[in-house]
């Protein structure tokens, strides 16, 4: 498995996922969370995603985001690691503003 494989996984269905009410975490800081983020997305800031596990639901599916995919990546890999089992990596916010609210 690749570096990419191992940020992004398998490929979901984005908007069935939001449908069933996936939560969106925009893990980018929160200067460029206010300068635009996905309509319904929460900021968790990802040095401050270890700190605020309590804040999401381990039953509800989790797509997480940034500016480019990477952060979004260990973000992805730290909530796994905390038993957070459905959690895909959404990659950039811009690519998840289609699917939002």
């Amino acid at each position: 498995m690749g570096i990419f494989s191992s940020l992004f996984g398998k490929k979901i269905d984005v908007q069935e996922w939001i449908t069933e009410g996936a939560l969106i975490v925009d893990v980018r800081s929160k200067g460029e969370y206010q300068g635009g983020h996905v309509k319904g997305s929460i900021n968790i800031p990802l040095d401050q995603l270890k700190s605020n596990l309590k804040k999401l639901d381990k039953s509800k599916a989790i797509i997480t985001c940034c500016a480019s995919g990477m952060r979004s990546g260990s973000a992805k890999m730290i909530l796994k690691s905390n038993g957070y089992e459905k959690v895909h990596n959404g990659g950039s916010w811009h690519s998840l503003r289609k699917y939002s609210k």
